[in-house]
């Protein structure tokens, strides 16, 4: 079956840095548009990364210069890192896999990640 787990977050310091990984499998992890979404408790959620094949990526103004996504295909693994941490980003980050030759759409169960001092 179709599974998303992210993995890598926790408590982190203003301006420390964190990296998420989303390991993938039940699909075919190389032709899937592979997106990093947040969500802040009473907001709504939000794509903060995407990710194609080979290595198009798009970022959110918000994270642009800070945060990093990659993909390994011979790993189905993707992956987010952040530097330069603020308040602002604790969120719980969902992984997400979009297909671009069907409907399917894919989540994670979410990693908390906090920003604190």
């Amino acid at each position: 079956q179709v599974q998303l787990v992210e993995s890598g977050g926790g408590l982190v310091q203003p301006g420390g840095s964190l990296r998420l990984s989303c390991a993938a499998s039940g699909f075919d992890f190389s032709s899937y548009v592979m997106n990093w979404y947040r969500q802040a408790p009473g907001k709504e959620r939000e794509r903060v990364a995407r990710i194609r094949s080979p290595g198009i990526r798009n970022y959110a103004d918000s994270v642009k210069g800070r945060f990093t996504i990659s993909r390994d295909n011979a790993k189905n693994t993707m992956y987010l890192q952040m530097n330069s941490l603020k308040p602002e980003d604790t969120a719980v980050y969902y992984c997400n896999a979009q297909s671009v030759a069907s409907t399917n759409d894919y989540w994670g169960q979410g990693t908390q990640v906090t920003v604190s001092s």
